[in-house]
């Protein structure tokens, strides 16, 4: 998007058209005398205009999910972002002095119009108060005049009324520059108004409407269009009816035909259309969710898979996010850790453990980025999963070095990318290898493979999948977890009873459920298995 507005800015000074005008510095002058003297027009020429400007904003829903707010907050974002972009005064003058856009009459090309009621309020108003002043002085100075009170009475009552217009006009435009329009909204929303929505949500509309209305005379001033972008994220991490109430504020402000409103809604609809689904707005679309988002989202973009270039470029930036984790910082301090041991011998034995695993977390990193190494090709395509990856590799290095256990960096980095990408069957495998160690002995299953242990039980997951649907539900690729463990890495039963004790990022309470659930099953088989005995009378309890 910004590149296209560099396009279309250059085409059209190319083609002839006027610069574009600023509002910062020097360009605030003659920005506050059209605000205060013309009214703007829109004329065929200003729609034909090629070149835009945005805005972009950004609002996380997650700020206020915890309030009664969030529809709110997107509209006090909206507005505290376009006031902070184009500054206070021009918007706080708008408010008192400006002027709604209307269209002009036929193909003219004249944008702006003089306001003559106001020019003409305020000669008379300078006029007047000049005249006051003028007697008052002349009461006040003039020898032998002194003596009349009659003229000074004249003459400030005169400069008072005259003076307590342009007083007010002053204070109007103080007072929308100390409260600001998200100001305005907060104190509506903290109000018992907002209990009984009685004339709420027509006060909002009002200022949403002058904003507007300000943005389309700034789009005349500056002689481009402009549109505001506001990227809608966290909004599948919130309760559905925060859900509900944030898409129909969206649907809301872009109610009207002209609003300069372009909404990006980055979620997940697997999450979002089942919080729509629990909520009251789903009735006359048969509860389904997919229907309303069908209705409110008018360009879907489903974003596809990634390739191993954008997988390896995500790690990257995840891993940058981790000062302690760039190499180049690593290596330094690696350098200075070694050069204190050789003055300080007592730390010698704690600065050369930590500099083994900084070493160890290098080459863990290494294995991820390189992209003939069958690792890099499990790396999932989340955001957030790739940081979960990432700040996960190095705690399960340094406690594999303190247990010393297996040296291996890139088995680990494998082990936490594995418990990432498909908890659940991880967890299966692990817990019924727990349950064979406590009925074979451990020799025995120690040179087993994970893989062949969890093929052997997959019938009695298959059995239990009903009540354990929703954690089957967070593991990834089926056909993935089969090639990881049963070619790329064939994890030993030995090897993951070692990693078990180190695994930070797998929730052991689903093993814990899945043991349970396996009892029950095992228990509920050995009780049909029981032959009932037939003929016998129990006694009486009493």
């Amino acid at each position: 998007m910004r590149e296209e507005m560099e396009r279309r800015e250059a085409l059209e000074l190319r083609r002839g058209h006027p610069k574009p005008r600023s509002a910062e510095g020097w360009g605030l002058l003659p920005l506050l005398w059209y605000l205060a003297f013309y009214k703007p027009l829109i004329t065929e020429s200003h729609l034909r205009r090629k070149n835009i400007k945005f805005l972009f904003i950004r609002f996380s829903a997650w700020q206020y999910a915890g309030c009664d707010k969030l529809w709110a907050g997107l509209v006090t974002t909206l507005c505290d972002s376009v006031r902070h972009h184009f500054g206070a005064l021009p918007l706080s003058v708008y408010h008192v002095m400006g002027t709604r856009p209307r269209f002009a009459s036929g193909f003219s090309h004249r944008e702006w119009l003089l306001k003559r009621g106001t020019c003409l309020k305020l000669w008379g108003l300078l006029f007047v108060l000049a005249a006051g002043l003028t007697i008052l002085l002349v009461a006040l100075l003039v020898p032998g005049v002194k003596d009349h009170r009659v003229l000074k009475v004249v003459g400030s009552a005169v400069t008072s009324l005259s003076g307590s217009g342009l007083v007010l006009g002053a204070f109007s435009i103080l007072k929308n520059l100390l409260i600001s329009e998200k100001q305005k909204i907060e104190r509506l929303t903290d109000s018992e108004k907002f209990t009984t929505q009685l004339g709420f949500m027509s006060k909002v509309r009002r200022e949403v409407e002058v904003l507007v209305d300000f943005l389309t005379f700034m789009e005349i001033f500056e002689r481009r269009r402009l549109r505001v972008v506001l990227e809608i994220t966290s909004l599948d991490i919130c309760y559905p009816e925060k859900v509900a109430g944030v898409l129909n504020a969206m649907n809301t402000l872009l109610s009207d035909a002209n609003v300069p409103f372009i909404f990006i809604l980055a979620v997940d609809p697997s999450v979002i259309v089942p919080c729509l689904e629990q909520t009251g707005c789903m009735k006359g679309l048969a509860d389904n969710g997919y229907l309303y988002l069908n209705r409110t989202v008018t360009l879907p973009f489903s974003i596809p898979e990634m390739g191993s270039r954008s997988r390896l470029r995500c790690l990257e930036a995840a891993i940058q996010t981790r000062e302690d984790l760039m190499y180049r910082i690593l290596a330094g301090r690696v350098e200075r850790r070694r050069a204190k041991c050789r003055q300080a011998p007592a730390l010698a034995s704690l600065e050369e453990a930590d500099a083994e695993a900084v070493a160890y977390i290098h080459q863990a990193f290494r294995c991820l980025h390189d992209g003939d190494d069958p690792l890099a090709r499990y790396l999932p395509t989340n955001g957030a999963h790739l940081r979960r990856i990432v700040n996960t590799i190095p705690i399960t290095l340094r406690l594999l070095l303190h247990r010393d256990g297996p040296r291996s960096p890139r088995a680990a980095a494998a082990w936490v990318v594995l418990a990432d990408q498909w908890p659940c069957r991880l967890s299966w495998a692990l817990q019924c290898l727990e349950d064979a160690r406590q009925s074979h002995p451990a020799p025995a299953l120690g040179a087993r493979a994970l893989w062949s242990i969890f093929q052997e039980n997959l019938g009695e997951l298959s059995a239990l999948q009903q009540p354990l649907r929703n954690v089957l539900s967070l593991d990834g690729d089926p056909e993935l977890f089969q090639s990881f463990l049963a070619h790329d890495f064939p994890f030993s039963a030995r090897e993951a009873h070692e990693f078990l004790g180190v695994t930070v990022n797998l929730d052991h309470s689903i093993r814990h459920k899945m043991g349970l659930l396996r009892a029950l099953d095992r228990l509920k088989k050995a009780a049909a298995a029981v032959p009932v005995s037939r003929g016998v009378q129990c006694p009486h309890p009493e």
